[in-house]
């Protein structure tokens, strides 16, 4: 995978938020409202439903649908992080039990807390860089049971190459971080914050749709067939007829 040519078009991509500015203001109202922020996770789903193909991006549409869709997506991530969750637990008691006034054996609590809270954070990282394909790939087949396909999660990581997954998860986790940053500067840093945020999603959605189309062949997998010919120029994986400049699948999503 081109690190370059995704985030290149990941951006250009998200940058189509711009000509609905009624779609940007609405994304953004609805990001800071509890329970109704589940939509703009839905709708980011969306953009990963989205043919690589298409270059406008989806409608504003259909609440309802979009809300259950963030919502599937958070019940996986809740599902994957609670045994971490569990272990983290004796350490956040132990916490707060310094704010309260009931005893608790301290010295005993913390030398059994905190190797516990090693474990769960250990854990939680790695079954994050499985969570993050996990979640990429039940919202492109649009089945919750997907969530827990390990083999083809697996699959498709190994596909990508795990040294290149895990790197786009690693720029993904700074440019997160530097808008979360931005929020808690001074001034009107939480205005900009807010007016990134759905920018930044949808340029992570994309890059999302195209890390993984790189890696999923399991619809494509057929006889490779020449690059090119005189009639015009064909994807060598699935044979889908391609525009001269085009520089991926848009069935299939593999680089030409």
């Amino acid at each position: 995978m081109d690190f370059g040519r995704n985030l290149s078009d990941s951006f250009d991509y998200s940058k189509g938020l711009f000509a609905d500015v009624g779609r940007l203001i609405i994304l953004m109202i609805l990001s800071i409202i509890p329970i109704a922020n589940l939509v703009v996770l839905g709708y980011m789903c969306k953009v990963i439903k989205e043919p690589l193909g298409s270059r406008a991006l989806p409608q504003l549409n259909h609440y309802s649908s979009l809300w259950v869709q963030g919502l599937k997506v958070i019940v996986g991530i809740v599902i994957y992080l609670c045994v971490p969750i569990a272990l983290m637990i004796p350490f956040i008691l132990i916490m707060v039990s310094t704010w309260i006034p009931f005893p608790i054996q301290v010295p005993f609590g913390w030398l059994l807390a905190i190797p516990i809270l090693i474990v769960g954070v250990l854990l939680s990282f790695f079954i994050t860089i499985i969570l993050a394909m996990a979640i990429i790939h039940m919202v492109k087949t649009d089945r919750f049971s997907k969530v827990f396909a390990f083999r083809e999660i697996l699959n498709i990581i190994g596909r990508i190459g795990w040294g290149t997954y895990i790197i786009w998860l690693i720029i993904i986790f700074i440019l997160t971080v530097i808008v979360s940053s931005i929020g808690s500067t001074a001034g009107f840093g939480w205005l900009l914050s807010l007016i990134i945020s759905p920018i930044l999603g949808v340029f992570v959605s994309r890059s999302a749709l195209i890390t993984y189309s790189s890696g999923n062949l399991s619809e494509t997998e057929t006889t490779p067939v020449p690059s090119a010919t005189p009639e015009g120029r064909y994807c060598t994986y699935c044979g889908t007829e391609l525009s001269f400049e085009a520089v991926y699948c848009p069935k299939c999503g593999r680089k030409q």
